[in-house]
């Protein structure tokens, strides 16, 4: 989730003052200073999610050599990205018979070759929800696919407030030029013009 910053929980799902607590939680390494030296600090809701791994070698060796992808923008970076990423969370199973899967992999038909390093994550009563869902491995994915959805495009909703009102006052002015152009032309279109061959 690289490309998401604490900010961008303001006014979805937490306070201001929430966010500042979760950020500052986090310890982030910025610099250099004065003296060219890095240092760490408190994290502030303008910086990023922290990566769960230092580098790219720790996740690998965390994930059987498998690197995990950045999941910031999974549902845009896949055909389909909603639907893919609810059917592979769910799609668990054991492989029919006559295929095999390497020690270390898991058998997922929705995921391309159908082998893949990560385990399956969703069991039923994971998570206690505060309105009293029952916490179903189906309602944990699509909690999941929304998350994922909103982290992709977060101003989503913004943006096509702003689309219909850019529509509606269009058509407003379209409707006035039309109105215009048939009130400037009406004369114009509607005089009688005689011509007299003989004089």
């Amino acid at each position: 989730m690289s490309l998401v910053a604490y900010r961008d929980l303001i006014g979805v799902a937490y306070t201001e003052e929430e966010v500042k607590a979760m950020a500052a939680e986090v310890e982030v390494e910025d610099g250099p200073n004065d003296e060219g030296e890095m240092y760490t600090r408190p994290g502030k809701p303008s910086d990023h999610f922290p990566s769960p791994y230092p580098n790219e070698q720790a996740a690998r060796f965390a994930n059987g050599g498998a690197y995990p992808p950045d999941l910031s923008l999974i549902t845009k970076a896949r055909h389909n990205g909603q639907n893919y990423v609810f059917a592979l969370l769910t799609g668990y199973r054991d492989p029919p018979a006559g295929v095999s899967v390497r020690e270390g992999l898991h058998y997922n038909p929705y995921f391309p070759g159908g082998a893949i390093a990560m385990p399956k994550m969703l069991m039923d009563g994971g998570v206690e929800y505060e309105d009293g869902v029952p916490a179903t491995e189906t309602q944990m994915a699509k909690d999941v696919v929304t998350f994922l959805s909103w982290a992709a495009e977060p101003e989503m909703e913004e943006r096509k407030l702003m689309g219909f009102k850019v529509i509606f006052v269009l058509t407003l002015a379209l409707i006035q030029a039309g109105y215009y152009k048939r009130w400037k032309w009406a004369p114009v279109k509607s005089r009688r013009v005689i011509v007299d061959v003989i004089n």
